[in-house]
């Protein structure tokens, strides 16, 4: 046991950042081996906070450090690290000085921690250290996506997100959103402030409702009602696009290779009741016994439009993953516009910023697949979303400001004629 309550979580920050710069995993890939000393699940929250925090505002506590030291501080040293964390909790999670002080220091034994006090004493005098409103994107985010588009997503990075809420009856909207003390953006979705507890929230266990972003709803919705007719979820696990597509009457065939994530879809299915067909295989080489009405592709892709509830995106992606991810999107549209039966609408969507993952990747669907654009309406999105003038549909989480945000997507469809 540490000498120093709240160490330990501190250690386990540590640990989630080595993870992310080192080896250039996600947040949840590091939770294993970040938490495994961790018990307490706020002790878990807390740790898992300040290397958000951390990753999130990066960017601007680098300049800060910077600003207050003479010394060159290599990216990866010791002592930058273990300033960001302090930085952070001082600043974004308004932890006193003298706790970050007590268990942040320990943490460079061995180290520089005079020049990590003097450093960090500095910036929290008032008036010194001060964050911007918006944070300030890693350099090689900025080229990629150019300044206009990071000026406008930026402001939607500023804090993790609001919680989403999938109904399975989309008639009980307004009833539950009012019972739950949450909004609604639009037919079956519900919105609680963040930090809600979710599995302590009314009907969990009755299974009424599913975790799932606002702009994640979006493409099952633009399949419509299923009247009983056949429709592949392609990489179906979690499962909150199979239980969408299930309760709006598509009969279902949910494919995905993970055989752990497809678990994780079948205990959403069986807490719901929703009814669907969940098949592990690879889908580039599986081959169905029947085509489909309706195919939803939720591509993998580098996830860069979940860099609100995921901050870690925004400092591991660059563009050795996005061209691999392109190879893969488009051997998964091939195929799957092959299944399509004649009058069978496809839709592919990634949650992610990068244009080649979305809108190139449309324009050569559109080229290459013999598939005819089915155009995205004004009437079938949340209000306050428009199409784009190609009939695509792009969000990122700049947009809806006043309702709380949104995460980045890119949603085409097209239907086989």
């Amino acid at each position: 046991m540490s000498a120093t309550p709240g160490l330990p979580v501190r250690r386990a920050a540590l640990r989630f950042l080595d993870a992310v710069f080192r080896r250039g995993e996600t947040l949840e890939q590091a939770e294993g081996g970040a938490l495994g000393d961790i018990r307490k699940a706020p002790d878990r929250a807390l740790a898992k906070a300040i290397a958000g925090e951390t990753l999130r505002w990066l960017t601007d506590l680098d300049a800060l450090i910077d600003s207050a030291t003479k010394q060159n501080l290599p990216d990866d040293a010791k002592a930058r690290m273990v300033l960001r964390i302090m930085l952070a909790q001082a600043l974004r999670l308004d932890t006193p000085p003298h706790a970050v002080i007590a268990t942040g220091l320990p943490l460079l034994a061995g180290g520089p921690r005079r020049l990590a006090h003097g450093v960090f004493s500095a910036l929290v005098k008032p008036g010194v250290g001060v964050l911007p409103e918006v944070p300030s994107l890693p350099e090689r985010v900025t080229e990629r996506w150019g300044a206009e588009k990071a000026a406008a997503i930026a402001p939607g990075l500023a804090f993790p997100p609001e919680l989403d809420l999938a109904l399975k009856d989309a008639a009980e909207t307004e009833t539950r959103a009012v019972a739950m003390g949450g909004v609604t953006l639009a037919p079956g979705h519900v919105r609680l402030p963040r930090g809600a507890a979710v599995e302590s929230l009314a009907d969990y266990k009755a299974g009424d409702w599913w975790v799932q972003d606002l702009a994640a709803s979006i493409p099952a919705r633009l399949l419509g009602p299923g009247e009983g007719k056949n429709a592949l979820d392609l990489c179906a696990a979690p499962g909150g696009k199979t239980m969408q597509l299930a309760a709006a009457g598509w009969k279902v065939t949910a494919l995905d290779s993970s055989k752990r994530r497809l678990e994780l879809l079948k205990d959403n299915l069986k807490r719901t009741g929703l009814k669907a067909s969940p098949v592990r295989a690879d889908a580039l080489t599986w081959e169905p016994k029947h085509r489909f009405d309706a195919i939803l592709i939720d591509a993998p892709c580098t996830a860069t439009g979940t860099c609100r509830r995921h901050p870690d995106v925004l400092h591991r992606i660059g563009k050795g993953q996005i061209a691999e991810m392109v190879e893969l999107q488009r051997a998964l549209a091939s195929k799957a516009a092959e299944w399509l039966n004649p009058g069978g609408a496809l839709v592919y969507a990634v949650c992610s910023l990068e244009a080649e993952e979305g809108e190139e990747q449309a324009a050569w669907i559109d080229a290459e697949l013999g598939l005819a654009p089915m155009p995205i309406t004004p009437g079938e999105l949340p209000a306050g979303l428009a199409p784009t003038n190609e009939g695509w549909l792009r969000t990122h989480p700049g947009m809806l400001p006043d309702e709380g945000g949104l995460d980045g997507f890119f949603v085409g469809r097209w239907v086989r004629v």
